[in-house]
């Protein structure tokens, strides 16, 4: 009794079960395969394949994602990395820091090299010049997002300094390349480079022996290579890189603000501490007669902001990539069944409205309507009168009346004469 009762249970589970089945088999002989079909079933795969492929691109791509907060490391010291070349003798120019205290940086030379060069360019370096102005001059053009390739690729690039001269032209140097990396401390200060070197002023300061230097000697014509913050890293082009400015008066200033940005890069092929910048430039011809006074020279002034940018790189997560591929594949199925039957639907009303196709009549419908009336009416009657009712005649009919029919008289065929 247990057992029966077990089995109508399972029974009537299982009926359920295949009642709330919301994917209904067809049987194959219900299914008719069309040319249409088979066609717009490959257009769907070759779709459904491509944009696959797409998904899977945008997948294994990271994100950037970016946090600010404040700097909390003011102790440190800042490293300023400069390579400048200045269209005038080493002996002529002198230059420095000077942080907003008013506190000089430790006797930088020997960690600036002043270093006696053509300032005209050779042609290969020339070509580097010219490719560094291009990228600066893109990218100051409008956003790009040049940053985001460098810090995902761990800053793997170009080489970021000048080439080695290949030729040595005719005649003494006339520009002054000034190198190196300074450790200033991590507050507002002012770079400059300007006539006459400098010797120390008590109680804090400096000044430049600009009286030792003729006029004509000036020319603060110049050329950036190189200006950053920071470790230097490869690849990387600053905004100033490669920027150069060409005067024709012997007293010019040239005036650089820049905005320092601490920037701390956590990616999967780098994880670093470095500095962005954006920069202002100004630059006016000094004239006292006119009411144009200042000093001539170049001078770079920075300050640094009292927040920290933060870059780390991200992943997309697997259940999003899971979801997005479901609705690839189904939306495609859908949107292309709903197609095909819109087209078929439209194409079954032109062939019906002009008789086209399958719609066409047949000769074999034009040959039945072509038969006589007469005809079909004998078919009719021989195929209505069934041979039953003869039989039953001839039983049901009296032994009397069909003695009297065999009395009927016969009429005979005339015979021949």
């Amino acid at each position: 009794m247990r057992r029966r009762v077990n089995a109508l249970n399972k029974e009537n589970i299982s009926k359920i079960v295949t009642e709330l089945d919301a994917f209904p088999k067809v049987p194959e002989t219900y299914v008719k395969t069309t040319a249409s079909g088979g066609g717009l079933s490959i257009v769907i795969f070759i779709i459904m394949v491509v944009l696959i492929y797409f998904e899977l691109q945008y997948y294994t791509a990271t994100e950037l994602k970016f946090k600010y907060e404040v700097d909390k490391d003011m102790n440190s010291k800042l490293q300023i990395n400069i390579d400048m070349t200045v269209a005038m003798k080493c002996a002529y120019i002198g230059a420095d820091v000077l942080d907003i205290t008013g506190q000089s940086s430790a006797n930088i030379h020997g960690k600036l090299q002043e270093e006696p060069v053509w300032f005209e360019l050779s042609p290969k370096q020339k070509e580097y010049q010219t490719m560094i102005a291009h990228v600066n001059e893109y990218v100051r053009s409008e956003y790009h997002a040049l940053q985001d390739m460098l810090w995902k690729t761990g800053y793997k690039g170009m080489s970021s300094e000048m080439p080695k001269r290949e030729d040595e032209p005719v005649g003494a140097y006339d520009g002054c390349r000034i190198h190196g990396k300074i450790q200033v401390n991590k507050l507002a200060g002012n770079f400059h480079i300007t006539a006459g070197k400098s010797i120390p002023v008590i109680p804090a300061g400096h000044a430049h022996l600009s009286m030792f230097v003729n006029s004509n000697d000036y020319n603060f014509s110049h050329r950036i290579d190189e200006f950053s913050f920071g470790v230097p890293t490869p690849g990387v082009v600053n905004p100033l890189d490669g920027d150069e400015m060409i005067t024709k008066d012997n007293y010019h200033m040239f005036q650089y603000f820049i905005q320092v940005v601490p920037t701390k890069v956590h990616t999967s092929h780098t994880n670093l501490e470095t500095y962005q910048y954006a920069v202002t430039e100004r630059n006016r011809t000094i004239n006292h007669s006119s009411g144009s006074h200042g000093v001539a020279g170049v001078f770079v002034k920075y300050d640094l902001s009292a927040l920290k940018f933060t870059v780390t790189e991200e992943h997309k997560p697997y259940w999003q990539f899971m979801v997005r591929l479901c609705g690839i594949i189904g939306g495609i199925f859908v949107t292309s069944g709903l197609i095909h039957s819109i087209m078929g639907c439209f194409v079954d009303v032109i062939c019906c409205r002009f008789q086209l196709g399958s719609y066409k009549p047949s000769d074999s419908k034009s040959s039945n309507a072509s038969v006589p009336v007469h005809s079909l009416n004998n078919i009719n009657t021989s195929i209505e009168t069934p041979p039953v009712t003869l039989v039953q005649t001839a039983v049901e009919t009296p032994i009397g009346q069909l003695q009297n029919q065999n009395n009927i008289e016969t009429i005979a065929p005339p015979s021949p004469t």
